[in-house]
């Protein structure tokens, strides 16, 4: 089976750091609307600039003649993000890293970028939302390692109860915890290397900022 990452460029803030670079190594690119201006960034072409155009100024459309464009209205029952994910899917999409999806001045599309990402994950795809210097993955049942540098900040963000959390090589790990919904116990913790998170039943979602040592 062909393992396939496609990375979606969404609207929100992007800063170019080497972790996303790595994140987005051998990704093939489509662009959601105004997430296109990220591709000058990381010096790439997208496959596929998809949307409705309704904040995508004339000059930035200009930047991009070669690029193939699929035009929806603006009456549309989803979001362009979401659009650009079903093209990706179509495509193959194995793993989607969604580059922009945190940040930026529409708080209600960074909620929508989360759950979103919460139910692709679901749906068994590798998800990854980043903005270069933060980054969210879904954590379902199972376990996760986030290969975060010592002292960098991490939260375990729960979008239900959870049951039996595992917060393995942190300054405060747990052992077979549960955590109530809406809970802040798990919010600002301190990676001391690599962190190994386990979860027995429930739905979260890791938040990290490996650039930030400022403790927690």
């Amino acid at each position: 089976m062909t393992h396939a990452t496609f990375t979606i460029l969404l609207g929100g803030d992007l800063i170019v750091t080497e972790r996303l670079r790595k994140a987005v190594s051998a990704s093939r690119f489509i662009a959601a609307d105004s997430g296109i201006r990220h591709a000058t960034a990381l010096g790439v072409e997208p496959e596929l600039w998809v949307g409705d155009f309704d904040s995508t100024d004339a000059e930035l459309a200009r930047q991009w003649p070669g690029v193939k464009q699929q035009t929806y209205p603006p009456a549309k029952t989803e979001t362009d993000g979401e659009i650009a994910t079903s093209e990706a899917i179509d495509r193959g999409a194995t793993r989607l890293v969604f580059a922009g999806a945190l940040g930026g001045e529409r708080s209600d599309h960074a909620l929508q970028h989360l759950i979103h990402a919460m139910s692709l994950a679901e749906r068994g795809f590798d998800i990854l939302l980043t903005s270069g210097e933060e980054e969210a993955i879904p954590l379902l049942s199972g376990a996760r390692t986030l290969d975060l540098p010592e002292g960098s900040l991490f939260s375990v963000v729960g979008f239900s109860g959870l049951e039996g959390l595992d917060i393995i090589g942190a300054r405060y790990p747990l052992d077979n915890f549960s955590l109530p919904f809406g809970s802040s116990r798990t919010v600002s913790n301190v990676a001391e290397g690599p962190v190994e998170i386990h979860l027995r039943s429930g739905r979260a979602m890791i938040l990290a900022r490996p650039y930030d040592f400022s403790g927690a």
